[in-house]
């Protein structure tokens, strides 16, 4: 019996152990590839910093927008904006034009957007970003 017990504690060790790990893994690529997406698609206008660009790009180290509008940065980054944008308590105009990305490069540059600049929001996945698209105007 005490055999059956130790090798049960051990087959649940090695499953946490490897579910965690993959967890991890899964995040750690999203947020180097969301990294490179940055770096092609947002940095130009965004900045290395996400600090934006006065009052004309708003920047990307404001958590509390994120947070207040989640199921709309996917749609922002796919289709762009055109509209007033209140980040900071600041009021932006500018237009912001659609990127093409595909919803995997989405969520990676999302994921590294979250988790940059002071904030930290964890892993955004396809499934997220594609039940989002689904809900742009």
């Amino acid at each position: 019996m005490r055999a059956f017990l130790v090798i049960c504690f051990f087959s649940v060790a090695a499953t946490v152990l490897t579910s965690c790990s993959e967890q991890d893994l899964e995040y750690k690529r999203a947020y180097t590839n969301g990294s490179l997406v940055y770096q092609q698609h947002c940095q130009n206008c965004h900045g290395n910093d996400g600090e934006g660009l006065s009052a004309l790009i708003p920047p990307l180290t404001d958590s509390i927008y994120y947070k207040k509008n989640s199921a709309q940065l996917a749609c922002l980054i796919k289709n762009g904006s055109s509209g007033l944008m209140i980040v900071g308590d600041k009021a932006y105009t500018d237009k912001m034009p659609p990127s093409g990305l595909a919803p995997i490069e989405i969520s990676q540059v999302l994921t590294y957007i979250r988790n940059s600049f002071g904030n930290k929001h964890g892993i955004v996945s396809v499934d997220e970003v594609n039940k989002d698209l689904e809900g742009c105007n």
